[in-house]
Formats: C-alpha cells, sequence, structure tokens
C-alpha cells in the first residue's frame, strides 16, 4: 500500500481536530464599544496573564486599556482587569520601536511624540488565546500569545540599526501610578525586574523575567529607570521573540514560572496550546441553533465569563496573601479579582455548573483570605482588599457553594468565617443593629443599597447555616435579612432612604440618581425596589397582594426611560423602562414574575433583553461587562434557567432561545432540548425532567448536575 494516500488522509484528520470549532464563533470585538470595557488580546482560561495592547488615551471607557474608538497604542501590557468600571493592573508593558523615541505615553494630537503608534485595525488579528496588529508608525508586526502565567510576543521588525523593546514600569492602567520599580540586565538574552504602584489596588506588587530569542546588542536604561531601552540591529523581516514570566511574589519566582510554562522558543506550539485550552473550556456548552448571530453573542460571552477570576499562585502554589507576605502552596488553587457584587448573580453560579472543582478551589482561597484579612472578600483585587461596592458579597458566593454541596473546602470553617465576617463592625452594621436598618442622615451615601445587600448575604448566610445544622445561627441571619422592609413606603410604593428619627429622606424623587451620594448606589428608587430575590414573600405582603405586586413590577418596565439628577450613575444603561440591564441589581427582575407565578412575563422579558441588549456588534453589551456576570446572565437566560435567589440551588425557567444545548456536568452531560422553539414561540407550554412530566417553574442544581433531559415544549 502507498503510503502518502495514508500520511495525507492522517495529516487532514489531524488538521480537522485541531480546527476550532466553538472558539471560532468568538468575536472579541463584542463589548470593546460604548461601555463593554473589554480586554482585547491574548490569555487563557483564567490566566494571571492577559497580554494585549491599550492606548494612549485613559478614562472610564479604557477600563481594560482597549476600545473601538481608539486605534492607538502605547505598549503590551502583561496584566488586565475585564470589563470593570474602575482601572487597574495593565502592568509590565513592552513596546517595540525603531529610531528615537520620547519615553512617554504620550498625547493623541502628537503622532511624533511620546512612543506610542497607530494600530492597523483593517489588518489586526484577535482570537481566543492569539492577537496581533500592525503598528503603523513603525512598521512592525507585532504578535502575542500566552500560557497562565507567562507571554511570548514576537515581533517582525524593518531593516533598522535602531530597533528596540521598550520596557514601561510607568504607564499602567491610568489610575494608578507606580510607586516603586526596577529593571536590570541580568544577560545579553535577559531582562527582569519589577512594578509596585498604588491605585484601585492600593498596594500591588508585580514581578517580571523576560528572556530574548536572540542577544541584544545594547542595553539602555531611562527616566530614572522607569524605562529601559533593549536596542537590536536589525534586516528586514527579521522576528525578534520576548517571553515574561509574571509573578507576584518574586523575582525568581517571575523566572521559575517562565521556565516551567514556557521552557523553548515554539510561538506556534504556545498559540495552539492557548487555542486548545479555549475550545477545550467553550466545548464544555454545546448549543445547536441556526441563528448564526445568537451563536456568536453566547460564545463570546462564554469566552469573556471564563477570563476572571484568574489565577494568583506560582507554579509552585505559593501566592502573596492579604496581609502582603508570601505563603506557601495551601493544597489548592489561589485566585484574584474577584468581582463579587457582580458576579454573585449570574458568573458564579454559572461557574458553579460548568466548573465546580475551580469554585470548590476558589472557596478554598477564599477563606484563606479571610485567614489573612480577618474578613471573607468583598471586591478583591492582587492581594488587596478594594472594598467596593455595597453589602459583602463573599459571604453570599461561599453560602452558595456550602448549599449546593461544592467540594474541595472545608465547611465548617467555612460557617464560622461566613459569621464572623457579617458581625465585621463595617459598612453599616453598627447603625444597622443599632436602628434596625442603616439610616441616611448617617450613613452619606448608599445606606439603602448597603441594607439590602447585606439582607441578600444574611438570607443566604441563614440558608448555609441550615445546612449545616446550625440552627440558632440559621434564625438570627434569617431575621436579619428582612432590615430591608423598614425601607418600604406604603405611600409611594418605593423603597426610600429613611433617616434615624424614622422619617423618609427628602425630598424625593424615584428617577433621581446620584453615583454616590444617594442611598442607592449605581441605582435609584426603581431598581432598589425590586432588590429582595431572597425574600420575595415579604415584598409581596407589603403590596398586599401577588396581583397588585405583579401590577407594580409592571410599572418598572413601563416608566420612561430617563434618568435625573446632575450626578447620574453612567452605569445606568440597557434600560426597558426603568428596568436597567447594565447594571447587577436589575439582573434577577425579570425572573420575579415566574417566582411569583407569572411566567408568561418572565418569557416575554428575557427574550426583549435576549434580542434587544446584546448584539453582536462592538456595542452589543449594555454597560460593563464586569468580569463576566453580564455575559453570564446571556449563557444562563439563553438556555431557559437562571438562579435569582443567592445561596439556593432553584435555577428558575425563562424562555429557552435555542434548538438544544448539552452541559458537561460531574454526572454526564445535562441536555436541554427544545421543542417547537421560534421568535413566536416564547412561552413554555410544559417540561420534562427525564422523559416524566415536570409541574415546577424551577430545576433543582442537583438535577443538573446528575445529568439527564430537561426538555421544553414552547408555544405562542
Amino acid at each position: 500500500m502507498n503510503a502518502k494516500p495514508v500520511l495525507l488522509i492522517l495529516a487532514v484528520i489531524t488538521a480537522f481536530s485541531c480546527t476550532p470549532k466553538y472558539s471560532s464563533w468568538v468575536d472579541t470585538s463584542i463589548g470593546t464599544g460604548e461601555h463593554g470595557h473589554v480586554f482585547v488580546g491574548a490569555s487563557v482560561p483564567h490566566g494571571m496573564v492577559a497580554l494585549g495592547p491599550f492606548s494612549v488615551s485613559v478614562g472610564w471607557d479604557w477600563c481594560s486599556g482597549y476600545h473601538i474608538s481608539d486605534s492607538s497604542v502605547v505598549g503590551f501590557a502583561h496584566t488586565r482587569v475585564s470589563g470593570t468600571g474602575i482601572c487597574d493592573l495593565v502592568d509590565i508593558s513592552l513596546m517595540p520601536v525603531t529610531g528615537s523615541i520620547t519615553p512617554e505615553r504620550g498625547s493623541l494630537d502628537n503622532p511624533s511624540g511620546g512612543m506610542w503608534s497607530k494600530a492597523d485595525r483593517s489588518r489586526e488579528v484577535s482570537v481566543p488565546g492569539y492577537f496581533s496588529v500592525p503598528l503603523e508608525r513603525y512598521g512592525i508586526l507585532a504578535e502575542m500569545t500566552a500560557t497562565e502565567r507567562t507571554g511570548i510576543q514576537r515581533y517582525t521588525f524593518p531593516q533598522s540599526d535602531s530597533s528596540a523593546v521598550i520596557f514601561d514600569m510607568e504607564n499602567g492602567g491610568g489610575f494608578d501610578r507606580a510607586t516603586s520599580w526596577k529593571i536590570e540586565k541580568v544577560s545579553d538574552t535577559a531582562v527582569r525586574g519589577w512594578r509596585f504602584s498604588s491605585g484601585w489596588a492600593k498596594n500591588q506588587k508585580t514581578f517580571f523575567h523576560a528572556e530574548f530569542s536572540r542577544p541584544f546588542d545594547s542595553f539602555t536604561p531611562l527616566r530614572d529607570g522607569l524605562y529601559a531601552r533593549v536596542g537590536f540591529k536589525t534586516k528586514k523581516g527579521e522576528k525578534i521573540m520576548v517571553k515574561v514570566g509574571i509573578s507576584y511574589v518574586s523575582l525568581e519566582a517571575a523566572e521559575a514560572n517562565l521556565l516551567a510554562e514556557q521552557p523553548g522558543w515554539d510561538f506556534e506550539k504556545v498559540r495552539s496550546d492557548a487555542a486548545m485550552a479555549w475550545e477545550t473550556e467553550l466545548s464544555k456548552i454545546r448549543i445547536k441553533t441556526s441563528d448564526a448571530s445568537a451563536k456568536r453573542i453566547f460564545y463570546t460571552s462564554l469566552y469573556h465569563a471564563l477570563i476572571h477570576p484568574s489565577i494568583f499562585n506560582d507554579v509552585d502554589g505559593a501566592y502573596r496573601g492579604a496581609d502582603d507576605k508570601v505563603h506557601p502552596d495551601p493544597g489548592h488553587k489561589t485566585y484574584t479579582v474577584y468581582s463579587l457584587w457582580d458576579t454573585y448573580r449570574a458568573e458564579m453560579p454559572l461557574l458553579s455548573i460548568i466548573e465546580p472543582d475551580r469554585v470548590g478551589d476558589m472557596m478554598a482561597n477564599m477563606l484563606d483570605i479571610f485567614d489573612e484579612q480577618g474578613k471573607l472578600p468583598i471586591w478583591h483585587l492582587v492581594a488587596n482588599e478594594t472594598g467596593t461596592m455595597p453589602g459583602h458579597a463573599g459571604i453570599i458566593v461561599l453560602s452558595d457553594a456550602i448549599v449546593k454541596g461544592i467540594g474541595g473546602f472545608d465547611k465548617g470553617r467555612a460557617l464560622e468565617a461566613l459569621k464572623v465576617s457579617a458581625m465585621v463592625p463595617e459598612r453599616g452594621l453598627p447603625q444597622r443593629l443599632e436602628y434596625g436598618y442603616s439610616p441616611a442622615d448617617i450613613i452619606r451615601g448608599g445606606s439603602v443599597a448597603q441594607d439590602m445587600e447585606n439582607c441578600i448575604a444574611d438570607a443566604a448566610l441563614a440558608n448555609a447555616a441550615g445546612v449545616l445544622g446550625d440552627k440558632e445561627a440559621e434564625a438570627y441571619f434569617r431575621e436579619r435579612s428582612h432590615s430591608w422592609m423598614n425601607f418600604f413606603d406604603k405611600e409611594t410604593l418605593f423603597i426610600r432612604g429613611r433617616k434615624s428619627d424614622g422619617s423618609w429622606l427628602e425630598p424625593f424623587n424615584p428617577y433621581e440618581s446620584n453615583h454616590r451620594g444617594s442611598p442607592y448606589v449605581e441605582g435609584n428608587a426603581w431598581q432598589y425596589t425590586w432588590l429582595v430575590p431572597h425574600d420575595l414573600d415579604s415584598l409581596i405582603s407589603l403590596y398586599g397582594s401577588r396581583e397588585r405586586m405583579l401590577e407594580r413590577l409592571d410599572t418598572l418596565f413601563l416608566a420612561d426611560e430617563r434618568v435625573d439628577g446632575e450626578n447620574a450613575s453612567p452605569d445606568i444603561t440597557g434600560l426597558i423602562g426603568q428596568y436597567v440591564h447594565g447594571n447587577e441589581p436589575s439582573h434577577h427582575i425579570t425572573y420575579l414574575y415566574t417566582m411569583a407565578g407569572e411566567p408568561r412575563k418572565t418569557a416575554e422579558k428575557v427574550r426583549e433583553v435576549l434580542y434587544g441588549l446584546y448584539t453582536d456588534g462592538p456595542d452589543g453589551i449594555a454597560g460593563n461587562e464586569d468580569c463576566g456576570e453580564i455575559s453570564a446572565w446571556y449563557i444562563l437566560s439563553s438556555l431557559g434557567i437562571f438562579q435569582p435567589e443567592p445561596g439556593c440551588k432553584r435555577f428558575w425557567f425563562g424562555s429557552p432561545i435555542f434548538d438544544s444545548a448539552e452541559i458537561d456536568v460531574p454526572g454526564g452531560v445535562f441536555r436541554i432540548v427544545t421543542n417547537g422553539n421560534g421568535k413566536d414561540h416564547p412561552y413554555i407550554g410544559s417540561v420534562k425532567l427525564n422523559g416524566e412530566p415536570y409541574d415546577k417553574g424551577w430545576i433543582d442544581y442537583d438535577d443538573i448536575m446528575k445529568g439527564g433531559v430537561l426538555e421544553f415544549t414552547m408555544t405562542d
């Protein structure tokens, strides 16, 4: 037999097996316009390294360093936050150049100043695990890919005696400043150093070790060592690679990470491995639909949902703790970028289904953070507690994991951490305990938001205590979870700020928003009136009946789409009436209809959001993407399920939009089948679970994780 045809067939089979099937549907431009703030660049799922370009421009819409409106590139940095409303990281930047440059960020009105270049976006390539773009000023093609803790860049230079790579320790995300730095030559192929900074994370320490693929001709420190120029003489089309290891522990750890994850110089293999890592993760949910746009939105959403939380430990398991001490391997992975106020609502419930083992590691990590800082994380960023956003969402996600029976962490230790964290005298708790609620004249700004988020945390804690048999804690925190009821005004039918003497805060305008200066945070009375997913029965009782509550809920979606106030929150985006999909306090609201026995309206509203507030264009995300949260809402809701109640195992039904979906779970495969699906059939007519008629409006987490078939029959 002729061997050549056999080899050809094998080559074709191999090529086909490596062809991205699910990641090919990812469009990384989605969310780069408007206020999406998503990361664009090269990474692997949950990677420590997120290597990509950042622009000259700074400001709110450049929180990730990249926005579709600005094609400037001032460098390629190795760390990033994706979708946030505050900027940080963007650390350890390298910029390939030719000729003379001024080591500074520069300005858009001076194209020959600084060291920035315009990028040729028409030739930009951005796919999961790989990014490339031509730099017009220098005639250089920059390519990059990544492993968990390292990045590698390949620069194609023109002929020049003054080619160089600039190491930049000054410029981060634009909201921080360098406090200590070092860039030093180790050999004629190696450079190492650090950037310590203060910004959102007040005490940030990032170390790096860089290796070049060939010896450099010169090494020149610039501007008090904030920059260094690594010089080369290059031929036309010459490719020079540089690989960088990152650590938050030490220089030695950064070098060890690089040696462990990239011992060689095979750029294409690193790129292929990164692509395969994404393909493996994205293939955990396999949808069937003829709607190509929805498919792009779905897999891009899943891609965004798997960027954070990010690996924080080195290859030997060591990590920098919240106490600023280096800790040895605790026996589990550690993570950072815990955007918990955002992600407890949809992102963490999604990960509890598709990555329960990883969630177990995260919970163990949160217990380590508790030991190191005396409370569970709130909004934790590279060993720093930023304290951003109201309430205590760390309590919510840990309680949720306990209730769901997720393994990998000590439940007894977790319950103690929950109870201690819930009694830390901060975030309005002393006033809440004294008055029974958080008074607006004592807590200036966010009194209602703090109290209501703390109520949700208390309810989740009560559920966890009940599961673990602590009846005393269950009763105490259940009672405390109702304190929000003090804010309900029976005259206006809104949740309002209340003063310490019991009187209402005046004047009152339910449409008014003051970003952080009102009782509400990033919202107004319209949205916060419904922030009770844990206590819907009490809300119904305050309205007097289920019917009256539902009628009032209708008015939320019919109200004027306006936001009053001179300092209105920019986060109030994606409006349907006064429902605000672009910000998290609204994310459960469409499901309140089903929870109150009116699933038809949930179906209508969920479909309106899925088809009206998500697109496959750069402006396809209605608000900050928020570390996977906006994306996770789409993923779960498009599948037809959502968990509105934190610390609970019920995933309520909405309106599935795909013909079928298969989800890999510990018990095998959980399959969702939708019969009679279509845009004109949004309502669930009947449900079967594993072939048997099913009459509940929700499915239990345990039934999902066992695997099986959930079958919807849709109607008009």
